[in-house]
């Protein structure tokens, strides 16, 4: 090989490496608490694929929501419910037609003692404990559903007395591992590992005990002409996304 066409392959891959790198941005992305494992690796995964990188901010929908409200920059929304991102798409603050359910929720009643909850959560009519922790039902999908699970089994009067409310699903968790409650309701991805609750005991609650948890992503209008919040939208959708969401226990649309 040549001196001179050694050096046009040199400069041909440096060109390229440059360019790789100018076309590489960054997006915000504003994430349920419920959905911090998958997302982190998703991010990961993302920045691999695409070069972009999605920074990654987590809390209640419903605190994602009023800080969106008041300015936040966010350009990117993966809820924990369908309402909130409707609701911002309605508002004209969200990009229209862009928003789609990434993954259906599951709820788990959960303790950090192994054995202390049975697998038909027949513990909650017990009386057997003093702490029910959850996240807040009117800033978080999973507190309502929740709720919902309480009024059904019909103990909601029983134990409202021992509600312990976190700002979201992860302070809800906080509360149980740290054994400040002695259960409480969580998301199945906070506690499962290779398919099945990693640590203490677990019920998981089946669907027709609450509303369906439909977790909805939107693109915010100002990421509208960010390439990297428009292609973290399209990667929410690829296998290598949709393999760590089912993984961490979220089913998909049908």
């Amino acid at each position: 090989m040549s001196h001179t066409l050694l050096k046009r392959i040199l400069l041909a891959g440096l060109l390229l490496s440059f360019n790789t790198l100018a076309e590489a941005e960054t997006t915000l992305a504003a994430v349920a608490s419920n959905f911090t494992k998958p997302m982190t690796e998703i991010a990961e995964l993302f920045n691999k694929a695409t070069g972009h990188t999605a920074k990654l901010s987590f809390g209640s929908s419903g605190k994602i929501v009023s800080q969106l409200e008041n300015g936040a920059p966010f350009e990117v929304f993966l809820a924990a419910d369908e309402e909130k991102p409707l609701k911002l798409e309605q508002a004209g603050m969200a990009v229209a037609g862009s928003r789609f359910t990434y993954a259906l929720g599951t709820l788990v009643l959960w303790s950090a003692k192994p054995g202390f909850v049975d697998d038909r959560g027949q513990i909650l009519a017990s009386g057997k404990f003093k702490h029910l922790a959850l996240a807040d039902p009117k800033m978080a999908p999973y507190g309502a559903a929740a709720m919902d699970v309480l009024t059904k089994m019909g103990l909601l009067d029983k134990l409202k007395p021992l509600l312990v409310l976190g700002e979201n699903i992860s302070q809800a968790h906080q509360f149980i591992s740290t054994g400040n409650a002695e259960l409480g309701f969580v998301a199945l991805s906070q506690v499962i590992a290779d398919g099945k609750i990693a640590e203490g005991s677990g019920w998981i609650i089946p669907d027709d005990l609450h509303a369906p948890i439909h977790q909805d992503a939107v693109l915010m209008k100002t990421g509208e002409h960010n390439p990297a919040a428009t292609a973290l939208m399209a990667f929410l959708k690829s296998p290598q996304a949709v393999a760590v969401i089912t993984k961490y226990g979220y089913h998909l649309e049908n």
